[in-house]
């Protein structure tokens, strides 16, 4: 199992934190989470289950989590989870 990411980022004034950790290989999957305020609002979840004889699995598996990771704080950026995020907390969440 590999250590995961972990990132603060504001969006719109409103503060988010988002995870991606490995299951390991007992259950092959990365998970990434969004979060505000402990509550999950948004998670991304790939299975490696077709990695796990490659020599190199922990350097693969990292690069996976990295481009997840990366991928989430993009969709946050962009705006794409804006309407969920509306959605979840309400639409007056993001001020102005």
């Amino acid at each position: 199992m590999l250590t995961g990411y972990n990132t603060n980022i504001g969006h719109q004034g409103v503060n988010f934190h988002i995870q991606t950790e490995d299951s390991g290989r007992q259950r092959p999957h990365i998970m990434t989470h969004i979060f505000h305020g402990g509550t999950i609002l948004a998670s991304e979840k790939s299975d490696y289950s077709d990695l796990l004889e490659s020599e190199s699995l922990e350097a693969e598996v990292k690069v996976l989590m990295e481009a997840q990771h990366k991928e989430m704080l993009r969709r946050l950026s962009r705006g794409d989870l804006d309407t969920l995020i509306g959605e979840r907390l309400g639409a007056e969440v993001f001020p102005g």
